[in-house]
């Protein structure tokens, strides 16, 4: 029987190992997307203490992480595989019509765009190339989620570690990121990201499941 993945709660060098440079490029708040942005995109009220983050990060991953960001990067990840480039850019498309991203999506598509350019050498890679070259001509936008899971595939790593990571550092850098002007010690952010980070395996082992199912 297969071993569920369970990563230790910690640092992210402790929960990801030689992942974690990459989900730091792409996996984190920094220079993607402020808390405001998208507290705006649920409709919620501004952050103004430890409870409203712990709220408001809940609601992010119920409503924008696990339904629309890891299947996104799961189903990048899986057209990558394949070598299906036309389809990985009909998905793009259509991931631009998810009304909830529109408030960040300039922020995505500027990560996104920069971190595919840092692919470029690796061009001779049919799938790169042909990305890259519908961004060029406007017809793709490179989401950042989509160029994460392009990237897992490139470089053969895990999809589970990748979503766990991606997750893990998204609600990491949101707390920390708040953390000054909220006054939080550095034990309370440790503590948010480990209770809210601590039922991430088995919500990615239930939407998996779920896709193998459909």
């Amino acid at each position: 029987m297969r071993q569920e993945f369970q990563p230790a709660l910690g640092e992210p060098a402790e929960w990801l190992g030689d992942l974690h440079p990459l989900v730091e490029q792409l996996g984190s708040t920094h220079g993607l997307a402020a808390l405001g942005e998208v507290s705006r995109s649920l409709c919620r009220a501004p952050v103004h203490d430890l409870s409203s983050l712990r709220s408001f990060l809940r609601d992010y991953h119920r409503e924008i992480l696990l339904p629309i960001e890891w299947p996104a990067i799961r189903r990048a990840f899986e057209h990558s595989c394949r070598l299906e480039v036309r389809e990985l850019v009909e998905f793009d498309r259509q991931l631009g019509r998810e009304s909830v991203l529109k408030p960040f999506a300039e922020a995505s598509r500027r990560v996104g765009q920069c971190e595919l350019q840092k692919l470029r050498p690796l061009k001779d890679e049919r799938i790169v190339r042909r990305y890259l070259e519908a961004v060029g001509r406007a017809e793709a936008n490179a989401w950042h989620t989509l160029v994460y899971g392009l990237t897992l595939a490139l470089y053969s790593l895990p999809l589970r570690q990748g979503l766990l990571g991606y997750g893990f550092q998204t609600t990491r850098g949101f707390i920390y990121a708040a953390s000054p002007s909220l006054r939080l010690s550095e034990k309370d952010c440790r503590g948010l990201v480990h209770e809210l980070c601590a039922g991430f395996p088995a919500a990615m082992e239930s939407m998996l499941a779920a896709n193998v199912a459909a």
